[in-house]
């Protein structure tokens, strides 16, 4: 769980990832970015499609290398994308943008 979904101004959302994922994490984290830049291009399409993919996607692998709130964001983007949802889809890609501005990673 995230420990702070809220993301207060400037405060930093710690995340602590197994050592061996170092040379992955920045890539993933920049992978991220490219997604949000995408679903505002879809969603100004009406591509709910791609969203739900890239939503699906991401639920999928945040866990994976430690990113909880990415796969609750990403679980979110998903339904929203099924539901055809677009005011909560924006919601959630600022909320994603707002965490990836935030995060620091701690290798352990």
């Amino acid at each position: 769980m995230m420990k702070n979904s809220n993301s207060n101004q400037g405060e930093k959302i710690v995340v602590h990832v197994d050592a061996d994922l170092e040379d992955l994490i920045p890539g993933f984290l920049e992978n991220r970015q490219k997604d949000i830049k995408s679903m505002l291009e879809t969603l100004k399409q009406g591509d709910y499609e791609t969203i739900r993919i890239l939503g699906h996607s991401m639920k999928g692998a945040g866990g994976g290398y430690g990113f909880d709130a990415i796969t609750e964001i990403g679980a979110s983007l998903e339904q929203s994308a099924k539901d055809k949802n677009a005011e909560e889809i924006r919601k959630k890609i600022d909320e994603l943008s707002t965490y990836l501005e935030h995060v620091e990673v701690r290798y352990e």
